[in-house]
């Protein structure tokens, strides 16, 4: 019975849910051939992903868990690359200081900083637009000024990112890319 009533009143909440996941389904590709950068699909004979044609050419077995791990690894240096280039733009752009920048995978947030200033980035952020990175690290810089989601902290957000509003409902409609 307590099932069935958290479902009667939870019903159009998980309606708009499934109308989301429909309107936007996660993007795909077909692994060894294809990877995802920045909201785009590129095949691995690019340039820019040689690491990852290099990295795949090199396996012994090419598993699907062996081949995901490669795209991880791909993903975690591009990152760290990228973002972390981005991140000291930000920094001095609004002259705020953090003390080291981490890249993992995480499931169900984007980034994160601590008190100590150590910003953490997901290594799935290079698979989503620029614009959407950029305002993800601007909200992470926020943080070191403002720890919380106060009014201050989205003046500062919106001074540096004034669509942030829109991108920040723009990121919660993306579902975090996890293999």
């Amino acid at each position: 019975m307590f099932a069935l009533n958290l479902l009667s009143e939870k019903e159009l909440w998980i309606r708009k849910k499934i109308l989301e996941i429909k309107n936007h389904p996660p993007a795909t590709i077909n692994l060894e051939d294809e990877v995802l950068l920045f909201g785009e699909v590129y095949s691995i004979d690019r340039f820019e992903v040689s690491f990852l044609r290099e990295k795949l050419e090199k396996l012994k077995t090419t598993s699907k868990q062996s081949v995901l791990k490669c795209y991880d690894t791909f993903y975690k240096k591009y990152a760290n690359d990228v973002i972390s280039l981005r991140v000291q733009y930000f920094s001095q752009l609004m002259h705020l200081s953090y003390s080291d920048i981490k890249f993992r995978k995480m499931k169900s947030r984007w980034g994160s900083c601590n008190s100590n200033r150590v910003l953490t980035f997901n290594t799935e952020l290079v698979k989503i637009k620029k614009e959407l990175i950029d305002y993800v690290i601007v909200h992470e810089l926020a943080h070191l000024q403002h720890m919380n989601h106060s009014k201050k902290f989205h003046s500062l957000v919106d001074k540096y990112l004034p669509n942030s509003k829109f991108y920040h409902q723009e990121l919660k409609k993306i579902k975090i890319f996890t293999h």
